[in-house]
């Protein structure tokens, strides 16, 4: 009993540590290790023979380790642009590439294909190499988080608006021209790692009969602003290479955020189950289950039905037709490494091709690869049995039944409710972060870090249940992608109030070179309870807790504030005292122009019943109400 204890106990603090480790690659490299040598450690063996082949098994993830990282390092020498500013390099210039074709008066099939793929492949793969990179600090990570949001957005919109049938005047010609000028030169700065030059959205011709046009221009003018860096950094330094910050060990809201602890005890269930079973029909070799479990869990793409077809179609093409194939007809006929070598760079190409190809299959691709790794990849040896394929093969699906049971029910829900949850989650902890300094008991700079990584967290986790969206499918699947496209635009406009924050927060927790008159602070402090009051009230409409319409606001905030506002320009005032009434504007411009969209949304469609999808439970939130289709 107290070994099952001591396997289950630390089967929940592999996958915890997943989430709460600072070093994403650190604490799978623990895990797998653990998992790969929990059947040993429960072998009849001696403990030399023990020690021995732990041993074996360290040096193993130490070498691949270490190969990974040569071959890292040789790629970053030979492409001195990291993948993510590369990613957005080529999604900014496909589209300007996209917008000039019209002014030419050529088409352009293969800018326009380029644009489509580009948006249907989508922004998660740059989003997992922003959290997993370690060449930005936390405030440039958020601020690079909201530049993807904005990258992918400018994306969409280019390839919707490729599809509209849209006669071009001079005038519109001529604004599509300037747009890509932008465009290109937000490229040339990306890739220069120059701080971008701010510009308004066009001005001429707005009443323009282009769809979207406007729209773009806004985006692109949003990205120069995110990328130029806040008005509080050092002159000439972009956040792109202000000073790093040694990374703790766990994450600042590791032991604060539930998220991660249901995280920790789905995967230690699922996990603990596949455990329990092989050992209790004493059938050990089927323990490959744990280890199925551990890499299941790292990808988070797809609805549940989706994820679960993927999961079972890649472990019967690559443990089934391609393992078992390979077993029957071509490892018999080889005779050397070489000949293996051959084998598993191809099996190894194709999977990559499928992961690569965008996130409707890449769950597929991973699938192949891991079934066919823990088919043929166990041992020193040429498998002349079918059994120990067999056995394998079985414990993949023992391994992704236990998933599908456990992790993917449990604290399950539809896409559409996970996100609006999450949505209405960071409007209270963005409220959180805007209530005054003074008033806020405990607040301090370690605080206001675990709220901001919270909420980065949360931004992350509603992009990656929009993502599942797109896979499921129902009755009213339109309806849920009006939803989510409505849901996607408020999170970026609340993603722009968040990095604003974040840098006010510099002057309100005055910070050293961030000093500011005690009058600013004072009267800040009464629009930050205004600010924060707005936000309670703004998530408690969504959620249906505020049936008609939001509250008359106090006016006191103008009438507190209008003074402060109003001298913003005064060039008398230091340039920190500018600079930081400039950003306290900006967070209630935004969050005005927030407010002005949800309301309008509700009251167009408020005779619309919300929608009732396939969650078992009644989530807080979940009664967004779904337009018509007007995708």
């Amino acid at each position: 009993m107290l070994r099952l204890l001591w396997v289950l106990a630390t089967l929940f603090l592999i996958f915890f540590a997943l989430k709460a480790v600072s070093n994403y690659s650190a604490a799978f490299n623990f895990g797998y290790l653990v998992i790969v040598t929990i059947p040993l450690w429960d072998s009849r063996i001696s403990a030399e023979q023990k020690v021995v082949q732990t041993l074996w098994a360290v040096g193993a993830v130490a070498f691949a380790t270490i190969i990974t990282t040569v071959m890292e390092f040789v790629y970053a020498r030979s492409r001195p642009v990291d993948s993510l500013t590369s990613a957005m390099v080529e999604r900014l210039q496909s589209t300007a590439s996209w917008l000039r074709s019209p002014s030419r008066g050529v088409a352009a099939p293969s800018a326009e294909h380029q644009l489509i793929r580009l948006a249907i492949l989508g922004t998660s793969r740059m989003r997992r190499d922003l959290l997993r990179s370690s060449s930005y600090s936390p405030e440039s990570t958020q601020q690079m988080g909201a530049v993807v949001a904005l990258v992918g957005r400018l994306v969409d919109l280019g390839a919707n608006l490729s599809g509209l049938s849209t006669e071009f005047s001079k005038t519109d010609l001529h604004r599509l021209g300037r747009l890509a000028d932008r465009i290109e030169g937000l490229s040339h700065d990306l890739l220069s790692r120059q701080t971008p030059h701010r510009f308004e959205t066009l001005e001429e011709s707005r009443a323009t009969t282009v769809p979207l046009l406007q729209e773009m221009e806004e985006t692109v003018s949003l990205i120069a602003e995110v990328t130029s860096g806040s008005d509080s950094l050092p002159e000439n330094q972009s956040p792109m290479t202000c000073e790093q910050t040694p990374s703790p060990f766990f994450v600042p809201d590791a032991f604060s955020n539930p998220s991660y602890v249901r995280f920790g005890i789905r995967g230690g269930l699922a996990a603990g189950f596949c455990y329990l079973i092989y050992n209790l029909v004493a059938w050990q070799g089927i323990s490959t289950a744990v280890t199925t479990c551990l890499l299941t869990a790292l990808t988070t793409i797809g609805a549940s039905r989706q994820k679960q077809v993927l999961r079972f179609g890649g472990a019967i093409v690559g443990g089934i037709f391609i393992g078992f194939g390979a077993q029957v007809f071509v490892l018999p006929a080889l005779d050397s490494i070489a000949g293996f070598l051959m084998l598993f760079v191809a099996v190894s190409v194709l999977s990559a091709w499928i992961i690569t190809s965008g996130p409707r299959l890449s769950y597929f691709g991973m699938q192949i690869a891991v079934a066919f790794y823990l088919n043929n990849l166990q041992e020193y040896k040429f498998q002349t049995s079918l059994a120990v394929a067999r056995d394998r093969v079985a414990g993949i699906l023992l391994g992704l039944v236990a998933m599908w049971l456990i992790f993917d029910q449990l604290w399950g829900a539809s896409a559409l409710v996970a996100m609006q949850r999450s949505f209405v989650f960071t409007l209270r902890l963005l409220a959180k972060l805007m209530t005054p300094v003074s008033k806020a008991s405990g607040v301090t700079i370690e605080e206001a870090y675990r709220l901001r990584e919270t909420i980065s967290t949360n931004f992350e986790e509603l992009r990656q249940q929009a993502d599942g969206l797109m896979l499921e499918f129902g009755g009213s699947r339109e309806h849920n992608l009006a939803a989510r496209s409505y849901l996607l635009r408020w999170q970026l406009q609340l993603r722009i109030i968040f990095v604003t924050r974040i840098a006010l927060l510099r002057y309100l927790l005055r910070l050293p070179g961030f000093e500011i008159p005690e009058p600013l602070l004072r009267t800040q402090e009464i629009a930050d309870g205004q600010l924060a009051d707005r936000l309670e009230r703004l998530a408690d409409r969504i959620s249906d807790k505020v049936p008609s319409s939001l509250a008359t606001y106090d006016t006191q905030l103008s009438v507190a504030s209008g003074s402060m506002y109003d001298s913003k320009s005064d060039t008398s005032l230091a340039p920190h005292s500018r600079s930081f009434l400039l950003l306290s504007s900006r967070i209630t411009s935004l969050l005005t122009s927030l407010e002005t969209d949800i309301i309008a949304y509700q009251s167009q469609f408020a005779s619309v019943k919300p929608v009732r999808n396939a969650g078992r439970h009644k989530e807080p939130g979940g009664s967004l109400r779904s337009p018509p289709n007007r995708i």
